[in-house]
């Protein structure tokens, strides 16, 4: 496997198969991370165009699969598409739609009783998408994206996650982020409210 698919701190890899479906012709790592950080870019101001956000399916399986499809549909065939194989996290295969089902029930439940303050809700969507892993690739990406798309539409004050630190490629601040997420694995929601917010 060239360099182009190998693994970067703790990201998870991609099988064979799921390598293959790659669009453009790329030879490094940072071909791949600049073409995707391309079409996400494109996905971010589709997605934060007025239009866009007073869609009534914003927290939904629906539109979920329709961002993660213009994030990533120009670089992976199977943008838009739930995993089809195991993987070291994330829910089993045949749970995946549960899985999905569940955290935007959970979050529509939130918003519909004011359950927790906008940016804990975002913050604990990102996470329970994040736990399910229904994506190849781009989880973490694509989860970051809807909980700004969440409170973007409900006009709260943009999160910053980092303060928009780069979180694909392994830094300080990846080692962060990760670790706040493992927090919120255990409940503890503290650390990465923080992160997303300052």
């Amino acid at each position: 496997m060239s360099d182009l698919f190998q693994t970067q701190d703790d990201a998870t890899p991609l099988t064979n198969e799921e390598t293959l479906a790659l669009i453009p012709s790329l030879s490094t790592r940072a071909e791949l991370n600049e073409v995707e950080r391309s079409g996400i870019l494109a996905a971010r101001i589709w997605a934060m165009r007025p239009r866009t956000l007073k869609r009534e399916d914003l927290v939904t399986d629906t539109f979920a699969r329709e961002l993660h499809r213009r994030m990533f549909k120009g670089v992976w065939k199977w943008a838009g598409h739930y995993r089809k194989t195991e993987r070291n996290l994330g829910w089993e295969v045949h749970r995946l739609t549960e899985g999905i089902y569940h955290a935007f029930a959970d979050a529509r439940t939130w918003l519909q009783y004011d359950t927790y303050p906008l940016h804990e809700m975002a913050i604990r969507l990102h996470h329970q998408l994040v736990r399910v892993h229904p994506w190849p690739n781009g989880n973490g990406r694509h989860a970051r994206l809807m909980a700004d798309v969440l409170v973007q539409s409900r006009g709260g004050v943009e999160l910053t996650w980092g303060a928009g630190a780069n979180l694909v490629t392994p830094s300080k601040i990846r080692v962060q982020y990760i670790a706040a997420v493992r927090k919120a694995d255990e409940g503890n929601f503290a650390a990465l409210l923080t992160f997303a917010s300052s």
